[in-house]
């Protein structure tokens, strides 16, 4: 009897262990590291592309591009990266951390000024910033945040950069940015209007920046050099890049490469 209990264990155990094995192989999972400002988008595309692909669960590590690009440069395990600007996509491509010939622009973006909903300060444009009734003004912090650089170069072309300089406040990534505005800890704010779309109740736009006032909002997004999922990773960038990815983009706001 004891020697039937102690075989029926080692069945038992192999089953287990059969099953564990198989579980494992028939779930797949690859990590995305993308600019917060893809987030909703990325977020829906990511269902999507999980309900298509039985067994497939996409893992979002969102942020600043720049914080995000250190991550990488210091070895994190990420397999695509999707950054807000060329700029981060390019240092880590001149390292050689990404895959040649799996980079792509997916999507554009603009730049606009916001204030709160219910703000009664008269702020209608880029040059109103300079008024003494403002007095806190949020953007992200140009050394890591692309939207941050955006708005600097914004606030040069209207050459008030110099008169508000003391009146900024740096956020870590352009969402922390809305935040500030939504909660009225800021009189204005400079983001995405893809961010403006996601809380339209509680911020409103004040004013668009023209394209020639700062250098093109184009997202490029690349599978990360080393990569244990080059298949998957590669699949993930063909979808987000498809027709549905990219309606699923449209519907956030942001525009097509052209």
């Amino acid at each position: 009897m004891f020697k039937n209990a102690r075989l029926l264990v080692l069945i038992f155990l192999s089953v287990l262990l059969t099953t564990g094995i198989c579980l494992a192989e028939s779930q797949k999972e690859i990590t995305v590291s993308a600019a917060i400002s893809l987030k909703n988008a990325f977020e829906e595309i990511g269902r999507l592309y999980e309900a298509k692909n039985k067994g497939t669960k996409i893992v979002f590590n969102f942020g600043s591009s720049g914080a995000l690009r250190r991550q990488i440069e210091g070895g994190a395990p990420i397999d695509v990266f999707a950054s807000a600007s060329q700029k981060d996509m390019d240092i880590i491509a001149e390292k050689g951390l990404i895959m040649k010939h799996t980079r792509v622009d997916i999507a554009t973006n603009t730049v606009v000024l916001i204030v709160p909903a219910k703000s009664k300060k008269e702020i209608k444009s880029f040059e109103d910033l300079m008024s003494k009734n403002i007095k806190r003004i949020a953007i992200g912090n140009p050394k890591t945040v692309p939207a941050g650089r955006y708005a600097q170069e914004v606030l040069n072309y209207y050459k008030v950069a110099e008169a508000i300089k003391d009146r900024l406040i740096f956020a870590e990534n352009v969402r922390q940015v809305l935040d500030y505005v939504a909660r009225k800890e800021v009189d204005a704010g400079i983001v995405y209007l893809t961010d403006a779309m996601v809380r339209p109740k509680e911020v409103k736009i004040a004013a668009i920046a023209p394209e020639a006032s700062h250098r093109p909002v184009v997202y490029p997004v690349a599978v990360v050099k080393g990569t244990k999922n080059e298949v998957l990773a590669k699949e993930f960038i063909s979808f987000a890049t498809s027709s549905e990815g990219k309606m699923i983009l449209q519907k956030y706001g942001f525009k097509a490469v052209r």
